[in-house]
């Protein structure tokens, strides 16, 4: 006879540590490793949380939320970057009483919960199966009323990653798009660099004002940081084709060996996941 499937307990320490105010009614509930940043945004007529962190974290969301006066129930909505379980591992015990989106690339990733496509292998903490309730897609506006979220696409880390944009205090919430100081994220199963390009010069035309990312430190200089995140991209993706190419030429380990570390270099992390 099947034993029957036990719910994920929250049975070790939390890695998230602090709360920061960001803007009025714009919480940071930070992250260490192997968790994301959990970000709550307190709308006039709901309560949105953007990624919710690694499963073991909730108990500490729970305490944070406690802190500004809310439940869990508090919580409307639930918006997911993308399908790693250091940003979604949470979400399970918000189901009951939040409506779950995120975009439809990712969205199937979550329902069929593949180890290997959603990272889950590699991160020791329990993740179940969840539906989506809405997908996501580009141009969806979410109304809160006091702030306006727009949905941005953002393929290139995964295909299912997206961004969301404040439009009316032009924040980005980057999820692992982008990080402070232009640093990029690495390519995973459904990653394309030649997508990620593409997203990051769409994000490049957008005035923002700030940027906060899933993992690291918040950047004050976006624009500076855009820039500079393209200029990896672009290199990455050359540095790509040359590695193709020498790997199809059998220019042998050393000349492979050499760009995967000059890629790797020119994309020095200020995060660590």
């Amino acid at each position: 006879m099947e034993s029957p499937k036990r719910e994920p307990q929250p049975e070790s320490a939390p890695s998230l540590n602090r709360i920061t105010e960001l803007r009025p009614g714009i919480y940071q509930f930070y992250g260490e490793k192997p968790g994301s940043h959990v970000y709550l945004i307190r709308g006039s007529n709901k309560n949105v949380l953007i990624d919710t962190g690694i499963a073991t974290n909730f108990p500490y969301i729970k305490e944070c939320l406690r802190e500004l006066g809310l439940r869990t129930k508090d919580t409307q909505f639930v918006i997911l970057t993308h399908e790693h379980p250091d940003h979604i591992g949470a979400t399970v015990f918000f189901l009951d009483t939040a409506v779950v989106g995120a975009h439809h690339l990712a969205a199937n990733k979550v329902e069929l919960q593949d180890e290997f496509v959603t990272m889950n292998k590699y991160v020791n903490a329990p993740t179940r199966p969840f539906c989506i309730d809405l997908w996501l897609e580009s141009n969806t506006l979410i109304d809160l009323g006091n702030y306006k979220l727009r949905v941005i696409h953002t393929p290139g880390h995964t295909s299912g990653c997206i961004c969301i944009y404040e439009l009316t205090q032009r924040l980005l919430f980057s999820g692992d798009t982008v990080f402070a100081g232009g640093t990029l994220s690495n390519i995973a199963t459904s990653g394309n660099i030649s997508d990620y390009v593409n997203s990051l010069e769409r994000l490049s035309t957008l005035q923002i004002a700030e940027l906060y990312p899933g993992h690291g430190r918040i950047s004050y200089t976006p624009e500076q940081d855009m820039k500079q995140a393209i200029v990896y991209a672009r290199t990455l993706l050359e540095d790509s084709k040359m590695l193709f190419e020498a790997i199809t030429q059998k220019e042998g380990m050393p000349s492979v060996k050499a760009l995967l570390k000059g890629s790797r270099m020119r994309n020095k992390k200020e995060v660590s996941k």
